[in-house]
C-alpha cells in the first residue's frame, strides 16, 4: 500500500551565505520567520533548535521553506537532486505584479509565459538555485 501523503511538508534549500540568501528570501517573499536561533540564545533553546543547523526556516501557506548555510558549491538543476522550487500565486495579475517587483530588485528573469496549464515567471536566487511563480489559468 502506498504511503497516503497529501502535501508538502517543508522544502529546505542550502545556501553559501544565509545573511545574504535571508535578505534575498525576505525582501522577495516577505514570509514570517516560523523558526531561528535568537542571538541570545540560552544552551536550552540551542539543544531544542539544533535543527536549523545555523539557518531559519519560514512560513508558507501550510508548509515551511527553510534555508541551512552548509553549501561550498554552485548549484545546477543538472545534478540529481532539485530542479526547481515553485511558488503559487492566484493570478496572472499577481503574477504581472511579481514580476514588476524582481525588475524593480534588478533581479533577472525571464518574463511571463504561457504554458498551458497556466503562467509562469522563471529567476534564481543568489546561490543560483532555480525558482519559478505560477499562476493557474482563469
Amino acid at each position: 500500500m502506498p504511503i497516503p501523503t497529501h502535501a508538502f511538508a517543508h522544502v529546505r534549500l542550502t545556501v553559501t551565505d544565509i545573511d545574504r540568501s535571508r535578505a534575498f528570501y525576505e525582501d522577495v517573499f516577505g514570509l514570517p520567520v516560523a523558526f531561528e536561533l535568537p542571538a541570545d540564545a540560552d544552551e536550552e533553546t540551542k539543544k531544542q533548535l539544533w535543527f536549523l543547523f545555523g539557518g531559519v526556516i519560514y512560513k508558507l501557506g501550510d508548509s515551511l521553506l527553510g534555508l541551512r548555510p552548509v553549501s561550498d558549491d554552485t548549484f545546477t538543476e543538472d545534478r540529481t537532486g532539485l530542479d526547481h522550487v515553485s511558488f503559487a500565486v492566484n493570478s496572472r495579475a499577481e503574477l504581472d505584479s511579481a514580476a514588476s517587483l524582481l525588475d524593480a530588485r534588478g533581479i533577472e528573469h525571464g518574463g511571463v509565459k504561457d504554458i498551458g496549464a497556466g503562467y509562469i515567471v522563471e529567476f534564481r536566487d543568489p546561490d543560483n538555485i532555480a525558482l519559478e511563480l505560477f499562476a493557474p489559468k482563469g
